[in-house]
């Protein structure tokens, strides 16, 4: 009897596919506009605050990401290896868990002060990759605009993480949202700046931000080159051959193997 029902299990693995594929795409732009305004509700969250009708509306938004990431669980065909390959995006709806379940709070009392900004430095983290993950779906992933929607969302989160981090120490030059963000497109142009971050989550955060701004300097680098090299394709009197010159010289070899083609027939004929 299980020997029959082994060519049924690759069919409905397939019917799932097919189903969570279309629940994908049809929840596509939904779920990028929610994912945007989750990680916009957290960076009010760590610069100003929430009050009680922004708190119910993250709430809200957070039930909705539980519940579509339960349907594509269910509908994966092997779940293990889903949940292993969006491991991240489930840690990412645990955290706010911490702070429905008033667990936060609790340290907060016991004056946790780093168990505190290390649970803000990870939501942080699984919320930047959640929105970078939906940006990439709905946009070429080494195209020019995911980069730049990219980069936005860094400076904005990374200038909230570095105000929520240093605003309350001594001596700190992080005293409101605009200079932070002064700090953050600063420390993404490589030119940096007169302040080092003191706390150890605002180090961990300065040195993630110095990594990225290394990579998008890299690909501006490449993207430049790429351009001028292009350019320089383009022109008939560079030294670089081009497209054009490559075809042009395919079409005269293709011209002289007919003409050779055609004196050798001439001479076999004679």
């Amino acid at each position: 009897m299980s020997y029959l029902n082994l060519p049924e299990k690759p069919i409905l693995d397939r019917e799932r596919r097919e189903v969570l594929q279309q629940w994908e795409d049809w929840l596509e732009m939904p779920m990028l506009v929610l994912s945007f305004a989750w990680l916009g509700l957290f960076i009010v969250e760590l610069v100003w605050g929430l009050n009680p009708l922004l708190e119910a509306i993250g709430i809200t938004i957070w039930i909705v990401f539980i519940v579509d990431f339960s349907i594509k669980f269910l509908l994966a065909p092997r779940k293990l290896s889903y949940l292993k390959h969006n491991w991240l995006i489930a840690f990412s709806l645990f955290i706010p868990a911490l702070r429905t379940l008033r667990i936060v709070r609790f340290i907060q009392s016991l004056r946790s002060v780093h168990a505190v900004r290390g649970l803000q430095l990870l939501g942080m983290m699984t919320r930047t990759n959640r929105g970078m993950r939906l940006l990439a779906v709905s946009v070429q992933r080494r195209g020019f605009g995911y980069v730049m929607g990219l980069t936005a969302i860094v400076i904005l989160v990374g200038s909230a993480g570095i105000y929520a981090f240093e605003r309350e120490l001594p001596n700190s030059n992080i005293t409101d949202y605009g200079t932070a963000l002064w700090w953050t497109a600063m420390l993404m142009t490589t030119i940096g700046s007169d302040y080092f971050p003191k706390t150890p989550e605002g180090r961990v955060l300065c040195f993630l931000l110095g990594l990225y701004a290394i990579a998008v300097c890299g690909y501006a680098t490449a993207m430049l080159a790429t351009f001028f090299v292009g350019q320089d394709a383009e022109d008939d009197e560079a030294e670089l051959a081009g497209a054009k010159s490559i075809q042009a010289l395919q079409a005269e070899i293709s011209a002289l193997r007919t003409e050779v083609q055609a004196l050798a027939r001439r001479g076999l004929n004679q």
